[in-house]
């Protein structure tokens, strides 16, 4: 079998500059930029009431039912040719195979750069949200509603077992067969139309795996909402992380995304027997994000214990930005050569292209290996930026510096931990 998702590590093997600079130069930059916010933002400042520019032209654009539809209805189309193609190559794997490369490479790593740009734009193309807006609007019924509320305790959770079950197959099993993907396709459509039917379309939004994946990253995006007219407007990324709402597995879908991706590149450099070994170390490095997260943030004083284990989930935000640099530096070569392989399955699978005629284009490694450093190192930045303004929220006026200084110390560790993966561990 073809395994295809050996994928990140080593990438800053080009990178011009040693890795013992890169590794003391980004924790150096972590500590004095903590000490220079400490001296010069004395007040929170990312609040989501403050734009660049309102777009009222592109918001009805946007929002037209034409182009709702048209992007439900092209999600779908993908969907439904995946599948076809996936099947009629299905003696292939990995990457020839389309069902197999579009499931890892396209909707996986593709749904990063894409909510960048254009924001939770998994919520748009959903091929399972779109049947169940159709089917709702042919019965007649609001796609709002479901049987029962969606409870309040289940939180995100379903979506962070869902992204777990994601990361599980493509790390742990590591089957890129047609059949793995195919029956990993069906429990999910099963699982994701029973959950709709039973709590509407909420279930997408707070449950769905790859929709919370998509509105986790954008939360970054230069192109978000106002709060109160729902409009598009051009904003400063950072206003947008406190979007990502508190509330039960917040911390949870986070953990998963940050710690598979690491995960990702020490098994690159370290490799384990079968995926009874993978898995037990998968969910370790997952699992150690999170406790962590939860401890640093939790180390304050002059809070009552039940505000204490609050706070995680109010800054949980605070790690995206790690999270999404971590994800462009580990993904971003494998997005830009793997994608063109997938591109070619599917246009040999539509009898477009002719196999062992086409060499992918690879970009200079130096400017990837570039990207991948200074995406985990300025994501640490922002997100040093983001915890700070949060605490002054957050924690009490006498234990706003003394508050952060253990989440600051685990994220000069995680800045140190991802660039020394990034350099192959």
């Amino acid at each position: 079998m073809t395994e295809v998702l050996a994928h990140g590590t080593g990438e800053a093997a080009h990178f011009p500059v040693d890795i013992t600079y890169a590794l003391v130069g980004g924790s150096w930059a972590l500590a004095i930029s903590f000490l220079v916010l400490a001296f010069a933002w004395k007040t929170p400042r990312l609040t989501a009431t403050k734009n660049w520019a309102v777009l009222p032209g592109l918001t009805r654009f946007a929002d037209s039912r034409a182009v709702r539809e048209t992007l439900g209805a092209l999600g779908l189309v993908l969907t439904v040719g995946a599948l076809v193609l996936g099947y009629r190559a299905r003696t292939e794997s990995g990457l020839h195979n389309p069902l197999v490369g579009t499931f890892f490479i396209w909707l996986w790593v593709g749904l990063v750069p894409a909510s960048l740009l254009f924001g939770p734009i998994g919520k748009v193309v959903s091929p399972v949200r779109t049947l169940h807006r159709w089917v709702c609007g042919a019965l007649g019924r609001s796609p709002a509603d479901g049987l029962r509320p969606y409870p309040k305790r289940l939180g995100r959770w379903p979506a962070a077992a869902g992204l777990f079950a994601f990361v599980w197959m493509e790390l742990a099993l590591k089957n890129q067969t047609f059949g793995a993907v195919a029956w990993w396709c069906a429990a999910y459509f099963a699982i994701t139309v029973v959950g709709a039917v039973v709590y509407g379309d909420r279930w997408f939004s707070r449950a769905e795996p790859f929709e919370v994946y998509s509105g986790v990253v954008a939360t970054m995006s230069p192109l978000g909402r106002d709060g109160a007219t729902r409009e598009l407007v051009l904003r400063n990324p950072l206003r947008g992380l406190p979007a990502y709402r508190t509330g039960a597995g917040a911390v949870a879908v986070i953990a998963v995304l940050l710690g598979s991706t690491a995960f990702d590149a020490w098994s690159g450099t370290h490799p384990t027997s079968g995926m009874g070994q993978r898995t037990p170390i998968l969910l370790l490095f997952i699992v150690i994000v999170g406790v962590t997260f939860c401890l640093a943030t939790m180390a304050t004083g002059g809070v009552t214990a039940e505000q204490r284990r609050a706070i995680p989930g109010r800054m949980a935000h605070t790690l995206i930005p790690i999270a999404v640099g971590y994800l462009v530096a580990h993904y971003a070569s494998y997005f830009v050569e793997d994608g063109q392989s997938v591109l070619h399955a599917w246009l040999s699978g539509l009898h477009l292209g002719e196999p062992g005629t086409w060499r992918p284009f690879t970009d200079h490694p130096t400017a990837l290996s570039v990207l991948a450093v200074g995406s985990i190192i300025v994501g640490h930045l922002l997100a040093v930026v983001s915890a700070h303004d949060a605490a002054l929220r957050i924690l009490p006026r006498r234990h706003h510096l003394t508050g952060q200084l253990a989440l600051m110390l685990l994220m000069v560790g995680y800045t140190f931990t991802g660039l020394w993966l990034l350099f192959g561990g």
